[in-house]
């Protein structure tokens, strides 16, 4: 494969993968996170030592045959962050893609490679995970619709672990009808019946933790929410929690389970880190399972609130991240203090598993800005079709 200009994309040798002549997504192209087995190419993690001892794969992701199967054409595999343990779209080993609408602006991660594909029109779609907002926060950045779906909704068989009870497997899309046509092979139909006349809930807490300046670039995406779907109700969401606590619980969460996945690796080969994933690792290895308990029943006192709260009809409106992507020669302190209050915004689907989407309906400083819908658990297909229907156009079309 030659180089890409947005950087996107592993240099793997092309191998040829069989999809159908026929199906719903006949037409469309589709690149996949490095974390997919694909029969022909290795599985890297973005780590050379996973890259070196991964050899070629025989079998394919449930995820990525479902595309195949639906007609879509696989165009390659794509860069992530490290063990896709950042939020930041750097990748000290394979490089950083390229941001397509803020070129001096990080295109986030860990999904870096498959948002840069999308957003670059170098494909249709492009499968990524999430688990602290990997799919999120670089559709954010780049402009593009992503969404992270209920836990467990679609498989993650084949797929590279970070922290198994959070991962959950997302895609992107620039276009909302490309990006339904994908949600109903991957997504089939919903359980039951959701949203049929939503609650639309803004949550204090959130907003709260935005700058006045990027609380007023929402403006305009507020307003069409309102117009297109109904009034919003402003409302606590924390049910007597504290956001703090909620934030130390996932992140106790998904570092104890980082270092289950990934602290053999680390011990036995002793691989070289980029920085800011080599600090997450070493603070991982220092929760006590006893930290990782405690999270899991507030994990699971929260969720039962939050679930009763949002019922079948509970729309939650929220910003996807705290600002627009970072400047691509900020510090690497600079990342880590953006990283961590977009954690603490990002932390409410991954612990209670309801799906959320990021929509492009806001921008600041000549950049792109996500405004999130989060539903019930298991409305996605609705989640998405909701979502589409905010995203038309007035003359009928979408964006």
């Amino acid at each position: 494969m030659k180089p890409d200009s947005a950087r996107a994309f592993m240099p793997y040798p092309k191998s040829d993968v069989p999809h159908a002549d026929t199906g719903p997504l006949l037409g469309l192209s589709f690149a996949v996170k490095d974390l997919f087995d694909v029969a022909g190419y290795p599985t890297s993690g973005g780590q050379p030592f996973l890259l070196a001892m991964s050899g070629i794969k025989t079998s394919t992701a449930p995820a990525v045959q479902a595309l195949l199967d639906a007609g879509a054409k696989f165009a390659g595999k794509t860069v992530t962050d490290e063990l896709a343990f950042s939020l930041n779209g750097q990748n000290a080993h394979f490089g950083s893609p390229i941001n397509a609408a803020a070129p001096n602006r990080i295109a986030g991660g860990s999904s870096s490679g498959s948002v840069a594909a999308v957003a670059h029109g170098l494909v249709d779609v492009a499968l990524g995970t999430d688990t602290g907002g990997s799919i999120r926060a670089p559709a954010s950045h780049c402009g593009v619709v992503g969404l992270r779906p209920s836990h467990g909704r679609i498989s993650l068989q084949g797929t590279l672990e970070l922290a198994p009870s959070l991962d959950t497997c997302g895609w992107f899309s620039r276009n909302i009808d490309v990006f339904h046509r994908v949600a109903e092979v991957l997504l089939g139909t919903d359980a039951r019946t959701f949203l049929d006349a939503p609650r639309l809930i803004k949550p204090v807490e959130v907003w709260a933790l935005l700058s006045p300046e990027v609380h007023e670039s929402f403006a305009p995406g507020l307003a069409r929410v309102e117009k297109r779907l109904g009034a919003v109700q402003t409302l606590s969401i924390l049910g007597g929690a504290r956001f703090e606590d909620l934030y130390w619980a996932f992140r106790f969460i998904q570092g104890h389970e980082a270092w289950m996945v990934d602290g053999p690796l680390i011990e036995g080969f002793n691989p070289p880190l980029g920085t800011g994933v080599a600090q997450r690792f070493a603070w991982s290895r220092t929760v006590t399972r006893d930290q990782w308990i405690e999270a899991l029943a507030l994990r699971a006192r929260y969720t039962e609130f939050l679930t009763e709260l949002v019922g079948d009809n509970g729309l939650l409106i929220l910003p996807s991240m705290p600002d627009v992507a970072p400047l691509i020669d900020a510090e690497e302190s600079s990342l880590e203090d953006y990283r961590v209050k977009a954690q603490q915004m990002l932390c409410l689907s991954g612990l209670c598993g309801l799906p959320q989407i990021s929509l492009p309906l806001a921008s600041r400083l000549g950049a792109p800005l996500g405004l999130s819908l989060m539903g019930p658990r298991g409305s996605d297909m609705k989640l998405v079709s909701v979502a589409r229907s905010l995203m038309q156009k007035t003359d009928g079309g979408s964006q």
